[in-house]
């Protein structure tokens, strides 16, 4: 999920028209170089029709799967949307086994219809991610939390995700795993949250937006270095200018 400073949404809807003048919830348009998908009027995803698969917020989400070592990563992305991430992490790390989890059927029916979501080749969870990571059993090398609810001006993380969700993401990062969080207002609660990965935080904030991409783990490298790692990876030199990275003091 994307929030541009200041902006928010008129859109027309997906696959039917609105109800009584107002503005349908799940909603997808062309805009220019792409189409998008809004929900509650927060930019969800976005699908470039240009050359890159999608936005900058998107690509740093997926960035810290070439920090992974292992040939085919295992990926789990809770709250898929229409599979912006999906997109990234798929250019980034062609082999990569991607679980999506995304609770929104109707989501999902425009990521299919509008975005090509099946194109990326996602193990798809119709589920709510609290009720997934309860269950599901395998580990992952990645995890990406891109969980919100609200409307464009209320959104925020969901309830219990911060002292429930993260134990139960810690218990499916693989050794050696990383999780990274989109973040607009609760940066430093997540960054408290993360610490129980590993001793060192890094945040990446996306200029021009409110989100600032938060990644924690055991084997995080620190803010300079992880500059160095990502500029080296040609799909992601053009983002880089786009983000400042810096280190958050334990």
């Amino acid at each position: 999920m994307e929030r541009l400073l200041g902006a928010h949404s008129n859109a027309v809807a997906a696959g039917r028209p609105p109800v009584s003048g107002r503005t349908p919830r799940v909603l997808v348009r062309p805009v220019k170089g792409g189409v998008e998908l809004r929900v509650d009027g927060t930019l969800a995803s976005f699908r470039s029709t240009t050359g890159a698969p999608t936005g900058t917020v998107w690509w740093t989400l997926a960035a810290p799967v070439v920090l992974v070592t292992r040939a085919r990563p295992r990926v789990l992305l809770l709250g898929l949307g229409a599979g912006s991430v999906a997109a990234a992490v798929r250019a980034l790390s062609p082999a990569a086994e991607i679980v999506g989890v995304e609770r929104d059927r109707e989501v999902l029916r425009a990521a299919r219809q509008h975005f090509d979501l099946d194109r990326h080749r996602v193990e798809i969870v119709a589920d709510d991610a609290f009720d997934y990571l309860r269950r599901e059993r395998r580990r992952f090398d990645l995890v990406v939390e891109d969980l919100f609810v609200g409307s464009v001006r209320r959104v925020r993380k969901p309830e219990g995700l911060l002292d429930e969700g993260y134990p139960l993401i810690g218990r499916r990062l693989a050794d050696g795993g990383f999780a990274v969080s989109n973040t607009i207002h609760e940066s430093p609660a997540v960054v408290r949250a993360m610490r129980r990965f590993g001793p060192r935080v890094v945040s990446m904030d996306v200029h021009g937006h409110w989100n600032r991409i938060v990644l924690g783990g055991c084997a995080v490298p620190d803010a300079r270095a992880l500059r160095r790692q990502l500029a080296a990876v040609a799909p992601l030199a053009p983002v880089l200018p786009r983000l400042s990275v810096r280190g958050w003091p334990g």
